[in-house]
């Protein structure tokens, strides 16, 4: 798993280029400019949300959906990507290159909400210490109703 946290586009290509090798695939256009729409946007994309976000600003850019779900998979086994589980609404990704966070989703629009807190990481340490157990690392994932939707209503 590779370790991206705030790197720059051109080692992240390089990088990216050195997982296709070793994977036996072919560096090609279409995949950079996935992992460059990727790397420019801070959003949490389906991959058919990728998909039309690509095919929007590179309309003449032979693109299939089949090769957005492929490299999508391979970006997220070799750590470049992270994915949150929408269940059967399918998965959502972003680049790893952030530091650690976690998500609140809301269960009617699907928005999601970063947020980082210290209390929070240090008490799941010392949880993982109290019971002898090496923490290596914790996805979390709150679900609840954002403020906009809470304003319309839902409940």
């Amino acid at each position: 798993m590779s370790n991206i946290v705030n790197i720059e586009y051109n080692n992240l290509l390089e990088l990216f280029k050195e997982i296709l090798r070793q994977n036996g695939l072919k560096y090609t256009k279409q995949r950079e400019i996935l992992l460059k729409c990727l790397y420019n946007n801070n959003d949490h994309f389906t991959p058919e949300n990728l998909y039309l976000h690509i095919k929007s600003i590179y309309p003449e850019l032979n693109l299939g959906i089949a090769t957005v779900y492929r490299t999508l998979n391979l970006l997220e086994d070799a750590g470049i990507v992270t994915s949150l589980s929408f269940g059967a609404q399918g998965k959502k990704y972003e680049l790893a290159n952030k530091p650690h966070h976690d998500h609140m989703i809301c269960k009617i629009c699907g928005g999601i909400t970063e947020f980082q807190n210290a209390l929070i990481e240090q008490k799941q340490l010392d949880i993982a210490k109290e019971h002898d157990f090496t923490l290596t690392g914790h996805l979390m994932q709150l679900y609840g109703i954002c403020v906009e939707c809470s304003k319309k209503g839902n409940k």
